[in-house]
């Protein structure tokens, strides 16, 4: 009886990125040197999960040298999720042991990360499996100086689109609110506004997991206020999609036809979050006899499709080549990462929550030094503006009340602004 080859299989989960390519054909180019065959699972684990093994696609070199120069997914990708029913994941199992797949890659998010993790547990020890992070939300739980792929290439992609933004709101006098991805961290909105030097930017994580929607609004309405205080009509906010799942279940009442997908996540994009808020803080600036044109913009799906820049084409065939070799020399349950330049495994057991079982995230840290000076330069209401008597006077005089009367309105917002620090030693 002849020996059958056992293969190496991979697998895109989530949302697209720019780098799963980068990804599919390294670890395909290393798999094939070292005498695997290799194939790709089209659509994530949407077939498999039901038992078809004929969406699958061989992986060769000839095929795979030269697509991490696009963006996109060589095999498809979907959120299909195995692990809500018993079945779907041992279906899984059993569909890659009839495809003779002992060896398996997954790349994805957090969701992706914790199906690989299920999977592997139930095959036990048939199929190990290696997961490459993906995400350009940047929020999975890898050592602090490390991103997620896919993440450098879409802030370059935002920066540029909101610095277009920016020119426009000058040109024509008025106001930007920009909606970025990330779902559960504000990484990817603070890293655009950051560097875009966008107004302000509002994330997630400065409201300590529950984002008031009042909060928000009147944050961008003494923006605006403050912004006319100086003579300027025009604006950028860049606001985290983020925001509208921490939301009160109140708040998140108004926004009629919430849905969520396959692994119970708000389907954001289908809740236009712009065009409310813009709704609100028109009101809110109309109590005050202020006007301002404002015009609403998500940015995401313009990024995550992108061509790789060079950082992510190489951060990503670096993980590609390294997942498909540590599964080649007998390694298994980790998440493969790149630390000091040195190939890094973290093992399943430490990147799951013990609680829920979920995959650890990585949110901003707010109380850095860095956030805290990056804060300061947004022009938004700040603790000092409300010491300073004559900044105090013009914001009352462009919202046409007295000056107790905006401190009344607007002093809550900044109550845990920090103090002012020196840059530079005297």
């Amino acid at each position: 009886m002849s020996h059958i080859m056992k293969k190496l299989a991979i697998l895109v989960g989530g949302g697209p990125a720019p780098g799963i390519n980068s990804v599919i054909g390294a670890a395909t180019i290393r798999s094939i040197l070292s005498g695997a065959d290799v194939v790709g699972i089209r659509d994530g684990f949407k077939w498999i999960m039901d038992g078809n093994i004929d969406h699958v696609t061989p992986l060769t070199i000839e095929a795979v040298s030269r697509i991490h120069f696009r963006g996109g997914s060589y095999i498809g990708i979907s959120r299909a999720n195995p692990t809500k029913d018993e079945q779907h994941l041992e279906n899984c199992v059993i569909s890659l042991l009839r495809l003779n797949v002992d060896k398996l890659i997954t790349i994805g998010g957090d969701d992706t990360a914790f199906s690989a993790c299920k999977l592997e547990e139930r095959s036990r020890g048939r199929i190990r499996v290696v997961h490459v992070p993906k995400t350009i939300d940047n929020d999975l739980n890898l050592p602090a100086d490390i991103c997620t792929f896919g993440y450098q290439t879409a802030r370059h992609i935002g920066v540029q689109i909101v610095n277009n933004l920016m020119v426009d709101a000058q040109t024509t006098s008025r106001w930007y609110f920009v909606i970025t991805m990330g779902r559960k961290a504000g990484h990817l909105a603070l890293g655009i506004g950051k560097a875009a030097g966008a107004t302000l930017t509002i994330i997630p994580e400065e409201f300590n997991g529950k984002a008031s929607f009042k909060k928000i609004v009147d944050t961008l309405v003494g923006a605006i206020i403050k912004r006319l205080s100086d003579g300027r009509q025009d604006g950028v906010a860049v606001l985290a999609e983020g925001l509208v799942e921490g939301m009160e279940p109140h708040d998140l009442q108004e926004m009629v036809g919430v849905e969520r997908d396959a692994h119970d996540n708000i389907r954001i994009a289908e809740i236009n979050f712009g065009e409310i808020l813009k709704i609100r803080v028109q009101e809110g600036l109309k109590k005050y006899n202020v006007k301002a044109t404002v015009v609403t913009k998500n940015i995401g799906y313009e990024l995550r499709c992108a061509d790789a820049i060079p950082y992510d084409m190489e951060y990503t065939r670096d993980l590609g080549y390294c997942a498909a070799k540590f599964l080649d020399e007998g390694g298994n349950a980790v998440m493969v990462t790149i630390q000091d330049g040195r190939f890094k495994p973290l093992p399943f057991t430490e990147i799951l929550d013990p609680v829920t079982g979920k995959t650890k995230l990585r949110m901003v840290d707010i109380n850095s030094e860095a956030y805290k000076i990056a804060r300061r330069y947004m022009i938004r209401l700040r603790k000092d503006d409300f010491d300073d008597p004559h900044a105090l006077a013009k914001f009352a005089a462009v919202a046409g009340v007295s000056i107790d009367q905006f401190r009344e309105a607007f002093e809550y917002l900044v109550e845990n602004e920090p103090s002012p620090i020196h840059l530079f030693a005297r």
